[in-house]
C-alpha cells in the first residue's frame, strides 16, 4: 500500500513546552555560577523551596481541598525532581558541562521505551526516529570529551540522574490529568526543596556563607523552576512523553546559544548537533497516513 507523509500543525501545548525549554537551556550559565557560591543541596532545596512558594501564592485557593491523593502524585513527581536536579546538580561539581550533557542526555532514547513498558503502547516509528536524532544532535553538542569517562562520582551521579528524569516524565504524564493542577504543583516543587534540604545533613552539606549571587540566582530559578514545572504538568496532560522528551532535548541547543551571546565559541560539530536536535522535533511532527490503492478490490 503506498503511503505518504504530512505534516502536522503544533498544538499550543507544545509551542509551551518548547518555550519553557529555552527557559531551562538558559538557566545552565546561572546555576555554574551559584555553585561557585554554594553547595548542591542547599541550593536545589532553595531554588524548589522558592518555587513552592511562589506557586502557593498563585494557587492558594486550590488548597483547600487538598487530598492525599493530591499529596501522592506530587510528592512522587518532586521526589524524582529532587532526584534528577540534585543529582545532576551534584554531578557538575567536579565534571565539566560537556560531559555532564552527554551522560544526561542518555534520558532521551529511554523515555520512548519506558513509555512502550509501563503503558504497554507503542509510540508512533517517528517517535524513536526523533529520539534518536536528538541523541544524536546532544551527542555531537556535548563533544569528543565527553566519551573520555573516568566514572568517579561526578559521572556516577550524572549517570543514576537520568533515571529520576525519566520518571519525573512519565509521572506527570500519568497524573496531570487526574489531578488539580495547583495542587500537584505546589505538592512537588515543595517536596524537592524540602528533600534537597533535608538531604545536607547527610552529605555534611552545611548553609553557605552568605552572597547575593546564590541569594539572587536561588530566587531566580525558583521563579523560572514554577512556570516551567506548571507548564510541564499542564502541557504534558496531552502531549506524550516521548514527545514531549524530543522537545525537552532542545536544552542544550538553547544553552549554547547563550553561550555564543556570552562570548563562548561553538565548534562546528556542536552547530550540526544543534541542528539535529531540531529535525528531530521535525520529524516527529511526521506521520505516516496509508492510502487504500484503488487498484486493491474492496471486500467490504
Amino acid at each position: 500500500m503506498p503511503s505518504n507523509l504530512r505534516w502536522l500543525r503544533m498544538r499550543p501545548q507544545e509551542l509551551a513546552l518548547i518555550a519553557i525549554t529555552a527557559v531551562w537551556g538558559s538557566t545552565f550559565l546561572v546555576v555554574h555560577i551559584a555553585m561557585q557560591h554554594s553547595g548542591p543541596w542547599f541550593f536545589v532545596g532553595l531554588r524548589f523551596t522558592v518555587a513552592g512558594l511562589i506557586s502557593i501564592l498563585i494557587f492558594r485557593r486550590a488548597l483547600r481541598g487538598i487530598t492525599w491523593a493530591d499529596l501522592g502524585a506530587g510528592g512522587s513527581i518532586g521526589l524524582m525532581i529532587y532526584g534528577g536536579y540534585g543529582l545532576q546538580t551534584l554531578g557538575l561539581q567536579t565534571i565539566d558541562s560537556s560531559t555532564s550533557a552527554f551522560l544526561t542526555a542518555l534520558y532521551v532514547p529511554m523515555v520512548p521505551f519506558a513509555q512502550w513498558i509501563l503503558f504497554r503502547k507503542r509510540p508512533p516509528a517517528m517517535a524513536f526516529v526523533g529520539a534518536a536524532l536528538a541523541f544524536a544532535g546532544l551527542i555531537l553538542i556535548a563533544g569528543p570529551e565527553a566519551f573520555s569517562l573516568s566514572l568517579g562520582l561526578g559521572e556516577t551521579a550524572t549517570l543514576i540522574s537520568t533515571v529520576p528524569i525519566v520518571g519525573e516524565i512519565i509521572l506527570i504524564s500519568v497524573f496531570a490529568g487526574r489531578f488539580d493542577l495547583g495542587r500537584i504543583t505546589i505538592v512537588q516543587l515543595l517536596t524537592a526543596g524540602l528533600l534537597s534540604f533535608a538531604t545536607m545533613p547527610f552529605t555534611g552539606e552545611g548553609v553557605p556563607a552568605f552572597s547575593w549571587i546564590w541569594v539572587a540566582a536561588g530566587i531566580g530559578l525558583g521563579a523560572a523552576s514554577c512556570i516551567i514545572q506548571l507548564t510541564m504538568n499542564w502541557a504534558q496532560k496531552s502531549v506524550s512523553p516521548t514527545r514531549a522528551t524530543i522537545i525537552y532535548s532542545g536544552e542544550p541547543v538553547w544553552a549554547a546559544i547563550i553561550g555564543r551571546i556570552a562570548g563562548e565559541r561553538l565548534p562546528a560539530a556542536a552547530l550540526v548537533g544543534g541542528m539535529l536536535v531540531v529535525l528531530s522535533i521535525l520529524a516527529s511532527e511526521l506521520r505516516i497516513v496509508r492510502r487504500p490503492n484503488p487498484d486493491t478490490p474492496d471486500r467490504g
